[in-house]
């Protein structure tokens, strides 16, 4: 079952779409030639049936390099982790919360490619993984796409895999047409991240090379083109995260946040999801360093790190909380606004049920939620459990 050997040896050849199915053998299908897109990828370009809850597509293509061997990497709270493989071929394993089905590339560039002005996504992203192929991989399925569709028409990321990577990989990318170079940092403290990413879960990546990689990536693709991936709720303090948020927002980045959530067959996936308090705080503080020059000094923590004052005047907090912007999913954006992303990964980090980013502009009645969250309700607009659902009472319409 190691290094996709089921896989190998049976040698099925892939046909068109693949649509993950464990009850099936799964086909021999490798990157340049394949990628995986997540579902709502692949519904927006019609390659999938299905919907998603409030959200007609998604404005984000996001591509994820693929091989039978899988990513080499062990992270402990990843779906895609090297020791599932005696329980799902890697093809077939979900990956924040939902199924990647695979796609030949070519036929992806060519379907974005046949109209791309009026293309609903707003960005394409290439995900990289920890593969020893995985490197010049990338710089072919960049190629394939640059063939189809102008970059300055759909702008590109890269996410990164720093440990396998060179200097020169980081400016041969920009070189091609990337727009923005990302990081997955992940853990918000080296010793988070060596204990699920490093020799904590025998994997080969590190703090240091990732920061290295990220540096070179701000030193190549300049202020407001870089950023950092970070999970909140993997065992560090509001302040932690924080101070990493700010550290990157003084580099001249971005911190693109997810919310932990328990993914189904990783080494985690038995702890529970963020609390939803820990998270908004942590969502509110970070947008407010992030784009409205709040700094993470002119705010107050209490003795467990937690935030208790954003260090802005009530009346200014409460037109961004009722904005609803900050608790949109971040990433990197598309063509509304700065502070809009395109990578709007819908339901990545929870069920619509509990929704932790929102990959829509939150209705009226989502705010009440949200600031029942915050502990921040308005006299006489009081959550109701469960009124967000309740589409009789329409607020104001989603995206």
């Amino acid at each position: 079952m190691k290094n996709g050997g089921r896989v190998l040896i049976n040698n099925v050849r892939p046909e068109g779409v693949y649509l993950p199915n464990n009850n099936i053998m799964t086909p021999n299908m490798r990157s340049p030639e394949y990628v995986q897109m997540s579902t709502a990828a692949a519904i927006t370009l019609g390659l999938m049936p299905g919907s998603m809850h409030r959200c007609e597509c998604t404005r984000c293509l996001n591509l994820l390099l693929t091989y039978p061997e899988g990513c080499r990497a062990n992270c402990a709270y990843c779906g895609l982790a090297r020791h599932r493989e005696a329980d799902r071929d890697y093809a077939d394993r979900n990956f924040i919360r939902v199924d990647w089905p695979a796609v030949p590339m070519a036929e992806i560039a060519a379907r974005v490619g046949a109209d791309p002005e009026n293309s609903p996504f707003h960005r394409m992203c290439i995900s990289m993984i920890t593969h020893p192929n995985s490197d010049e991989d990338t710089f072919t399925v960049l190629k394939t796409w640059t063939d189809h569709v102008d970059p300055d028409t759909i702008p590109i990321s890269i996410l990164s895999n720093p440990t396998t990577m060179t200097r020169e990989d980081v400016q041969r990318l920009r070189d091609m047409g990337s727009d923005i170079f990302t990081v997955a940092l992940d853990a918000a403290t080296p010793e988070i991240f060596d204990r699920t990413r490093g020799k904590g879960v025998q994997s080969p990546h590190s703090w240091k090379k990732y920061w290295e990689i990220l540096l070179d990536a701000r030193d190549i693709f300049g202020p407001q083109k870089f950023g950092a991936h970070i999970i909140v709720g993997m065992g560090e303090t509001e302040h932690e995260i924080l101070n990493l948020v700010q550290q990157l927002v003084d580099m001249g980045g971005h911190s693109h946040m997810f919310c932990f959530y328990p993914e189904k067959g990783s080494l985690m996936d038995h702890l529970p999801a963020t609390p939803r308090d820990q998270w908004r705080r942590v969502q509110l503080a970070r947008y407010l360093i992030d784009y409205q020059g709040v700094r993470v000094d002119h705010m107050k923590f209490d003795e467990e790190g937690r935030v208790a004052d954003y260090g802005l005047p009530q009346g200014e907090l409460d037109t961004i909380i009722d904005n609803g912007v900050a608790f949109r999913t971040s990433g990197c954006p598309g063509k509304v606004a700065e502070d809009i992303s395109a990578c709007d990964r819908p339901y990545g980090d929870s069920p619509p049920s509990n929704i932790a980013s929102y990959p829509f502009q939150p209705a009226a009645a989502d705010l009440r939620r949200i600031r029942h969250q915050l502990d921040m309700e308005k006299p006489g607009e009081e959550y109701v459990d469960g009124e967000e659902f309740d589409y009789l009472d329409a607020d104001t319409p989603a995206e």
